[in-house]
């Protein structure tokens, strides 16, 4: 039923999306006349890689500059890449890789080999479903570039301030996930680019509903600076990028 229920909400969301998607596209391109499109490199279900289908929002190559998380302020992203990245189009391409069923619409962001190969034990539960468009932590760290902005280690203070929440939300929608939480993640994911309180607030309602760990449910009201945390299944802090 997932499945079927991802590949018809992405063909919907594929053709009712192109009259902002196309000129987005355009608009890519014509900055600097480069491909509009990144094929991003990711593990999924299985640790299987593939290649995910990215609008690109940075500068040609940017990936081979050795640093996986963005900030906000990060100088590779371009001038139509900050509006792409605001509104969220580059995800609206990736509706391509569930219809092929390397993701499906909700699930654990696909990560880099090298995030992965940095998974605890119970971290690598999370190869066991297929990677997602949004879920949980897409919509609670929302506002990740803002939270590494300014921080001279972006790759480091992901690992110890959003990884171990993030691994967290993963593994508990992996416990609970069902087409109706799907259907509720989808829609506040679109809700939180008008209204980041309502969408916080929705998440926080469906935490309590599930009885979700109480530091998750105090995280995912955004109320207080983030701590530092050990990874699911690890006792200590990461102290280094990996």
């Amino acid at each position: 039923m997932k499945r079927l229920f991802d590949i018809a909400v992405s063909v919907c969301g594929l053709v009712f999306s192109s009259p902002v998607l196309l000129p987005a596209i355009l608009a890519v391109w014509l900055e600097d006349r480069h491909s509009p499109f990144y094929m991003a490199n990711r593990v999924g279900k299985g640790g299987r890689p593939f290649r995910m289908v990215k609008l690109r929002s940075m500068v040609v190559n940017a990936d081979k500059t050795g640093v996986d998380s963005t900030a906000a302020n990060d100088p590779r992203i371009t001038k139509v890449g900050r509006f792409v990245r605001k509104y969220k189009l580059d995800e609206l391409t990736q509706l391509w890789n569930v219809l092929k069923g390397d993701m499906s619409l909700v699930g654990p962001r696909p990560q880099v080999e090298r995030d992965v190969a940095l998974y605890t034990e119970e971290e690598r539960r999370m190869l066991s479903v297929r990677p997602g468009i949004t879920d949980i932590a897409s919509i609670v760290f929302a506002d990740e570039g803002d939270i590494l902005e300014g921080s001279e280690d972006p790759d480091l203070r992901y690992n110890q301030v959003i990884r171990p929440y993030k691994s967290r939300y993963a593994l508990l929608y992996i416990d609970n996930r069902t087409l109706v939480l799907d259907m509720k993640l989808i829609w506040l994911t679109a809700l939180a680019i008008l209204s980041r309180k309502k969408a916080l607030d929705g998440v926080v309602k469906i935490l309590e509903e599930i009885n979700a760990d109480p530091l998750l449910v105090k995280v995912a009201r955004r109320s207080e600076e983030l701590q530092p945390f050990p990874p699911p299944g690890a006792t200590e802090i990461v102290t280094q990028r990996g």
